[in-house]
């Protein structure tokens, strides 16, 4: 269960601090809040889906070079959460959509395609990547991952400018960046002990 717990943590705090937040903001001030979520949560799935795959085909390194993988993973990651905190959100507002989905189904597929596509190679899925790699248990990290991604979804649908009006992005990124440095720092000398 701790490992559902870490995981819930570090992708909550690194999708919080994520530009794709105001993308499903943007899309459920333009649509119906509803259908944009389940097309959202759904996007959401197939993006668990390829973190699992990935972390699970990085598992099968041997021990001491995916330690190594891992930690240079996880630094990765820290330097990609710490960097989308701080760069300009204002062109994020912009999406255009060529023709208003006139029906629920046209929604969800439109919230979920945007999905798919914007979080392909996220920080999230990194971070879930390779925590299926570093405590092997695909299950858990998989639960903590989409429990974590849904919260932030239904927060930006329901609520999200108010959350970005009381703790800043910039603080958010830099506590999941550290967070991703430190399990950098844990596993690296995990690896060097061997």
């Amino acid at each position: 269960m701790s490992v559902a717990a870490i995981t819930f943590g570090l992708v909550f705090l690194a999708e919080v601090a994520d530009t794709s937040g105001l993308v499903t903001l943007v899309l459920a001030s333009r649509l119906p809040a509803r259908w944009v979520l389940v097309g959202v949560c759904a996007g959401m799935l197939v993006h668990v889906g390829v973190a699992i795959a990935a972390g699970s085909l990085l598992a099968l390194l041997p021990e001491r070079p995916l330690e190594a993988v891992l930690a240079l993973i996880f630094l990765v990651g820290a330097f990609l959460i710490w960097r989308e905190g701080e760069e300009d959100d204002d062109d994020d507002d912009e999406i255009t959509l060529k023709e208003t989905p006139r029906t629920a189904w046209s929604v969800v597929l439109t919230a979920f395609g945007i999905t798919v596509l914007s979080e392909f190679a996220d920080p999230s899925q990194i971070v879930a990547a390779s925590l299926v790699a570093r405590y092997g248990d695909p299950v858990a990290v998989g639960i903590g991952a989409l429990l974590g991604l849904w919260v932030v979804s239904a927060l930006a649908v329901w609520g999200g400018e108010r959350v970005r009006r009381y703790i800043p992005v910039k603080w958010v990124t830099r506590v999941a960046a550290a967070i991703m440095v430190g399990l950098a720092v844990w596993t690296a000398v995990d690896a060097i002990r061997g």
